[in-house]
């Protein structure tokens, strides 16, 4: 009689039972990690959109911009003769003044920037485009500079400073 090599099909559904255990573990903690990561990149673009309303407010002199759009600039405008303007001041890039709803989030979270009567002031939010899944948290910030956070709804001016 030859002797069969190879494996038994009952050590086979063991190693794949054993890799779908391992699956199972491994998935969760890797989703808590990208909407941590997203978490992280939405406070950063939060950080910079406040150091791109603060030079426009001084490089224009016509208070805070009003929408990402004014911060931001078509690469065209922004290499061009011309030069950035206060419709397109080339401060952020085009990712983010993009990403405005929805449907054109980065990294997850799209932003609200909103100016007040005379654009003395700026409000802008940063909220995941999928709550559980892009991000947990709703961020908030205005001219104070302060970044703010909410777990549950939209953030506003009295939520909880990050820290």
């Amino acid at each position: 009689m030859k002797k069969q090599k190879g494996f038994s099909l009952i050590e086979l559904l063991i190693v794949v039972a054993i890799i779908l255990i391992i699956a199972a573990i491994a998935i969760p903690n890797l989703m808590r990690a990208r909407m941590s990561a997203n978490e992280a990149s939405a406070v950063g673009s939060l950080r910079t959109i406040n150091t791109s309303e603060v030079q426009y407010n001084s490089t224009y002199n016509v208070g805070f911009a009003d929408t990402l759009a004014k911060l931001g600039g078509a690469a065209a405008t922004c290499t061009s003769a011309t030069g950035a303007t206060s419709a397109g001041a080339c401060l952020i890039d085009d990712v983010l003044a993009n990403a405005t709803s929805a449907t054109t989030p980065k990294s997850g979270y799209y932003f609200t920037l909103a100016g007040s009567a005379g654009n003395t002031s700026y409000t802008c939010l940063g909220d995941p485009s999928a709550p559980g899944q892009s991000g947990q948290r709703h961020f908030f910030t205005d001219q104070s500079g302060v970044i703010r956070a909410d777990p549950a709804a939209a953030a506003t001016v009295a939520s909880q400073p990050i820290q």
